[in-house]
């Protein structure tokens, strides 16, 4: 080493002997060539001048009175701020076991006296190269740091961005699901008030004049109406109406029209043969009616409950999609009940052309992102209802299979071309048209599925095509 370094970027060496003979001429090579020296005479004096201005290198003599080198070396390494600087040992001790108990403390390098002063500045560069590339490496690490947290924090913002998207999408038939609920909760309401205002004061005093008889056919009816099970649609209830209507004019009941049309009201269909004594009665219409208004009575709460439940479960689905958690920590969860809630979100899309068929296995609870997961269920199910033109059979399959769990989702769309397959994981491909679909959709799911240690593949033929979902358990 011939050159002299420039004065704007000297290394600042510490130089710590005992000996001045040695300490001025160490010091007087190093300052000959560039370097900023710091020679001191013991042990303290160097942890002190390296605490309060930490040099670069340090050259450290081992025999010293009161405390040795490898004392000081010891407490160097100690302290937060003077470890990370290289420490080079010179010493005219020669035995291996001291070498090694130099190293040990955390010398980077030994050097014999009598020394070759291009040996020393030759080491000297080299460790202080060393140094200088560890910071830079250190640098580079923590932008490399920076930046991941960066893309993180973007992939999180992108896939609650695509979250977002698809619920307004939904939005609509969300509002439609949750309307829906509250008009017929609405509307019983109504019903119950008006049994409450008009008819129930009535009834302690009706019920009283109807003869024993007449209230045994009164309990009859309503508990048929209420404990009816089996629902048929409106064409099978015109047809029941047919029958009754006929049968009761076959055995001359009057107004048999009338009856059958409330009985089918309250679900009442046959076995007729025991209340034939009712309809020929002369109070038939006050028992009929008074047991029809409370079968609508109870009809009326049944329908808020059914209401009810199904709003809470849309809500419930509403806020459970939409929560994000950025916390980096998986959680143990039930994948089905993370596709139930986009099936429920999806509900109005899928009750009108779609059947959809679940095989759903017995799954274990896994450690998991459940918000991510719920992206990729909605993805999947978003693109198969897009493919079927919401007409057609979706099929969900779950199995596991030894440590790995599998995930299925079936449409008999039209399929995806040979050539297309291999793009469609690719960020920004898309077959649909303009302002349909940013091309991300199918990119998020592939590092969703990678980010859980999964992965996802596609296999597609016309009028079939399966994604497979594949998630370790651990």
């Amino acid at each position: 080493m011939n050159s002299t370094l420039s004065k704007t970027n000297r290394p600042n060496i510490l130089v710590v002997d005992d000996t001045p003979e040695n300490l001025r001429l160490l010091a007087g090579i190093l300052s000959e060539k560039g370097y900023q020296v710091r020679p001191v005479p013991n042990g303290k004096l160097a942890l002190s001048a390296a605490q309060k201005i930490p040099p670069d290198l340090v050259l450290l003599d081992i025999m010293m009175p009161e405390m040795d080198g490898y004392q000081v070396c010891q407490q160097l390494k100690d302290s937060e701020i003077t470890k990370d600087i290289p420490v080079i040992f010179i010493s005219a001790i020669n035995d291996v076991l001291d070498k090694v108990k130099a190293f040990a403390v955390g010398g980077v390098d030994f050097i014999t006296k009598p020394f070759h002063v291009e040996e020393v500045l030759a080491r000297i560069e080299t460790h202080l190269k060393i140094c200088s590339l560890q910071q830079t490496l250190q640098e580079k690490n923590q932008d490399l740091a920076t930046a991941l947290h960066q893309l993180q924090a973007t992939q999180e913002h992108l896939i609650q961005s695509e979250k977002m998207a698809a619920l307004g999408q939904l939005i609509a038939g969300i509002a439609h699901e949750i309307n829906t609920p509250l008009g017929i909760i609405g509307s019983s309401i109504n019903n119950i008030a008006t049994f409450s205002d008009d008819f129930l004061q009535k009834f302690p005093k009706t019920f009283q004049e109807l003869s024993d008889e007449n209230q045994g056919y009164f309990f009859n009816l309503l508990y048929r109406a209420t404990h009816q099970e089996t629902l048929f649609t409106s064409k099978e209830k015109r047809k029941f109406k047919q029958q009754l209507t006929g049968f009761l004019m076959a055995q001359s009941v009057e107004k048999a029209d009338e009856i059958a049309d409330t009985l089918v009201d309250m679900e009442i269909y046959d076995n007729l043969e025991k209340l034939l004594p009712l309809f020929q009665s002369p109070d038939w219409e006050v028992v009929l009616n008074t047991a029809y208004q409370f079968a609508s009575f109870k009809k009326s709460i049944s329908l808020i409950q059914r209401a009810t439940a199904k709003s809470g479960k849309v809500v419930f689905a509403l806020k459970t999609y939409a929560h994000f958690d950025s916390k980096p920590e998986k959680v143990q969860a039930n994948l089905h009940e993370g596709i139930e809630t986009v099936l429920t979100l999806y509900q109005n899309q899928l009750k009108h052309g779609i059947e959809v068929v679940k095989n759903y296995g017995d799954l274990p609870e896994i450690m998991c992102y459940p918000d991510d997961l719920n992206q990729v269920w909605t993805n999947l199910l978003h693109n198969a209802l897009q493919a079927m033109d919401y007409k057609g059979i979706l099929t969900i399959e779950t199995r596991q299979q030894e440590a790995n769990i599998f995930l299925k989702f079936t449409d008999n769309g039209k399929g995806i071309p040979p050539e297309v397959i291999p793009k469609i994981f690719q960020p920004f491909f898309t077959t649909k048209s303009a302002g349909e679909g940013s091309g991300l959709g199918l990119d998020i799911v592939r590092k969703i599925v990678e980010k859980h240690e999964g992965r996802i593949a596609v296999d597609s033929v016309p009028g079939q095509t399966t994604f497979i979902v594949s998630l370790p358990i651990y």
